[in-house]
């Protein structure tokens, strides 16, 4: 059975996005070089990308373009060839290399796909998503980013949520550019 993971960064106080829907804080400005290689590799480790239709704007408007391709070049070409569905009942099309668009019944369409043999998926950014497959009980494992700082408002990804998940910490690994990655996985 295919597992479904999620990978956020947040900040220290728990949002995803500022209150304008920016995500450009979550960029380190500190250059640390086993944070950087961490993003290669988890980025090779291959699996399918979602995303709801903010984030996949986001991605799609940046990950093709000479910029990213020259700044991150394996992170790049992993997100530009790696099979991906963006969620969205208002998308028209989705016409960034290998994306799905999946207009309706997002659940069943994960259930479908963590049925297939070998399929691993994460999903990136996409609080609404999150939030939505949080309540259907259909997320193997959270691996968020805490990233040393503090925005006072914004999004969480776990907006809507009602009721309480109860979470077990599996690993954790801090970096040089005060990231810390904290994985879990529900408790049963």
């Amino acid at each position: 059975m295919g597992k479904l993971t999620v990978f956020n960064l947040v900040s220290l106080d728990g949002y995803f996005a500022d209150m304008n829907g920016d995500m450009r804080w979550a960029h380190n400005v500190n250059k640390d070089e086993e944070w950087d290689a961490f993003v290669a590799a988890n980025a090779s480790a291959g699996s399918r990308l979602l995303f709801g239709r903010v984030t996949y704007e986001l991605m799609a408007g940046y990950w093709p373009t000479p910029s990213a391709i020259q700044s991150s070049p394996v992170v790049a070409e992993r997100m530009n060839n790696l099979p991906k569905a963006v969620f969205s009942r208002t998308l028209d099309n989705a016409s960034w290399n290998n994306t799905t668009l999946v207009k309706e019944r997002m659940a069943a369409e994960i259930r479908k796909l963590k049925n297939e043999p070998g399929s691993a998926m994460t999903i990136l950014g996409s609080g609404t998503v999150v939030s939505q497959l949080t309540q259907e009980r259909l997320i193997d494992e959270y691996q968020i980013v805490v990233v040393p700082v503090v925005l006072g408002k914004g999004r969480t990804m776990f907006a809507g949520i009602n009721e309480k998940l109860r979470l077990k910490l599996t690993s954790t690994r801090a970096f040089g550019n005060g990231n810390v990655v904290l994985c879990y996985v529900p408790r049963a």
